[in-house]
């Protein structure tokens, strides 16, 4: 395989696994985040529109929080 392939393979491989990782996030966000205020509407909106680092952000920051203060 030429190296061409091979960075070819990787950025299909990589796309594919953020846009499963998108999809988790945005569900976790979906059915797990407190219906209290708009923070649930905001984080989803953040997800879908800046895809994988939203998600990111949202798993980095929000998430955590979330646990602590809801257990779930």
């Amino acid at each position: 395989m030429s190296i061409v392939a091979l960075l070819f393979l990787a950025l299909i491989t990589f796309a594919v696994l953020s846009t499963i990782f998108w999809i988790l996030t945005l569900v976790d966000c979906a059915m797990n985040e407190p219906s209290e205020g708009n923070e649930k509407i905001i984080w989803i909106l953040v997800i879908i529109f800046t895809h994988a680092l939203g998600a990111l952000i949202y798993r980095l920051v929000r998430r955590p929080e979330r646990l602590r203060l809801y257990g779930k």
